[in-house]
């Protein structure tokens, strides 16, 4: 194997590697953004002006990923690769090296014409101004975009290595490296198309991925996908304010403790229901759901059995799930088959139940 044949297959590779980074890649820092960080700004104070300077970067930067491997093997005297390709097909050095010249003065060019005129013509830029109500220009929007980013009540679902999906109080972004598609949440909905499970070895774990469709009634908003993590999909529901449509066909995987939660609820419904006033707002594990179990001793065992069921005397303060994930939480995740039958602590004083010992608080429904 020679060293030109090496160096090409080097080259190649670092720029995938580039274009698209691996999870080392990320962790090293050795990403585009973090490369040419100097050029681009703050995110954080100027989010959509860093997404301006960041994809003019990125189309500059592809383009001359051909003309620098030229330049390299010339200096590194890595020439043979071309030469034996200019004898086995004349012409395909001479199209290569054109190519090569042309399109990063082309790429040039156009990132030229997007930031002229005040980016008016910039694909971001053409987005923003679908937005624009009542005279109002771009950056207006630019500016509510920006500062609803600074704010903590967001959430940044990384789908892909340089994907990436934003959802602030009232926008839906999804950001990827030339451009960026956003919908205002007013007039967004919201509609999951597809899934895809994927079985991984050897330690036989699941993955499901979730392809959303975003659309917007607002008129020449292109619609989008999203394509999100299973497991990100209760953070994005939670977050967006109009509800995710689930087409009928799509069927989410569940993972182990969420499969352990439904039988849970579906187990203490057969025991017999609390009656009380004391009830605390929302749980103390989800702060989002109304308190609806109760743990009473129930059981009955025998007087030789050890790590006995007691009493708990805490008012109700938490939901059956939050209290079904508790339990889960303290068991052996290689003995799934025996989790219904074993024991946990209340969460806050400690004593000791088991499911038989869970209430359903009388007057309060599942969920509320």
């Amino acid at each position: 194997m020679s060293s030109d044949f090496v160096f090409t297959v080097i080259y190649f590779l670092i720029s995938i590697c580039l274009i698209y980074p691996p999870t080392e890649f990320i962790t090293a820092g050795v990403t585009i953004p973090n490369i040419f960080s100097f050029l681009l700004g703050n995110e954080h104070q100027n989010f959509i002006g860093y997404h301006i300077n960041k994809s003019c970067l990125y189309l500059i930067f592809y383009s001359v990923l051909p003309i620098g491997y030229l330049i390299l093997s010339f200096f590194l005297g890595f020439n043979n690769v071309i030469t034996d390709l200019s004898l086995s097909i004349p012409l395909l050095p001479s199209c290569f090296f054109t190519f090569a010249v042309i399109l990063p003065i082309i790429s040039v060019m156009e990132a030229w014409k997007w930031t002229t005129d005040r980016c008016e013509r910039h694909p971001i830029v053409l987005n923003l101004t679908k937005f624009c109500n009542n005279n109002v220009n771009w950056k207006s929007v630019a500016t509510n975009i920006d500062m609803e980013f600074r704010s903590i009540e967001k959430i940044c679902l990384q789908t892909s290595a340089v994907v990436t999906v934003i959802v602030t109080e009232n926008w839906i972004i999804k950001v990827s490296p030339l451009t960026m598609n956003i919908v205002h949440q007013s007039d967004a909905s919201l509609v999951v198309k597809e899934a895809d499970t994927f079985d991984l070895s050897p330690d036989n774990t699941t993955v499901q991925y979730l392809n959303i469709e975003v659309k917007s009634e607002r008129q020449g908003v292109d619609p989008f996908i999203i394509r999100i993590n299973a497991s990100d999909f209760r953070d994005l529901k939670d977050k967006v304010a109009r509800s995710i449509r689930i087409l009928p066909n799509v069927k989410f995987h569940q993972t182990v403790v969420e499969k352990f939660v439904d039988v849970f609820n579906e187990t203490i419904k057969l025991n017999p229901r609390y009656e009380t006033s004391e009830i605390s707002e929302q749980c103390n594990g989800c702060m989002q759901a109304q308190p609806n179990v109760k743990l009473q001793k129930l059981c009955e065992e025998s007087p030789e059995a050890e790590n006995k069921c007691t009493n708990c005397y805490c008012r109700p303060m938490w939901c059956s799930d939050c209290m079904a994930k508790w339990f889960a939480s303290r068991q052996e995740a290689d003995r799934v088959n025996t989790w219904l039958s074993s024991k946990c602590t209340c969460p806050m004083c400690r004593a000791t139940f088991c499911m038989l010992d869970v209430c359903p608080l009388s007057g309060v429904q599942e969920g509320e």
